[in-house]
């Protein structure tokens, strides 16, 4: 079972049910990917919504590998994903918002929120 509070996710990836999380150490394999600067330019580049087929393949395959999975991005690329390609866009949502979101207090009369770049799924037609 995943532990929110950590920023890990579950998914069914290949059939089976599979841990993911965006330790520090992925999320510095995911700025050495993507040659951007900080945690800061990595959220606003995943924050415009606009990931590739091999973003999501390298999204993915650091959340598996911060779980402790040892699985190469070759490996992930030919993994099957419920609901296929728009299942992978809306676990790489769901990891995003696990790991850049922040709950908001309640307002009056209102439950918390969450907040950050990734409180709505950066996929159309996802949620996190």
């Amino acid at each position: 079972m995943p532990n929110a509070r950590r920023g890990e996710v579950e998914a069914v990836i290949d059939g089976r049910p599979r841990i993911l999380v965006l330790t520090l150490g992925a999320l510095a394999e995911l700025e050495a990917a993507f040659a951007v600067a900080d945690m800061v330019a990595l959220g606003e580049r995943f924050g415009a919504g606009r990931l590739a087929a091999l973003d999501l393949i390298r999204l993915i395959g650091a959340g598996l590998r911060g779980a402790g999975e040892a699985v190469t991005d070759l490996d992930v690329a030919a993994m099957r994903f419920e609901d296929g390609a728009l299942g992978a866009a809306g676990l790489a949502g769901r990891l995003l918002a696990a790991t850049f979101g922040q709950a908001q207090p309640a307002g009056e009369g209102g439950s918390s929120v969450a907040a950050g770049p990734f409180a709505a799924s950066p996929f159309p037609g996802t949620t996190p």
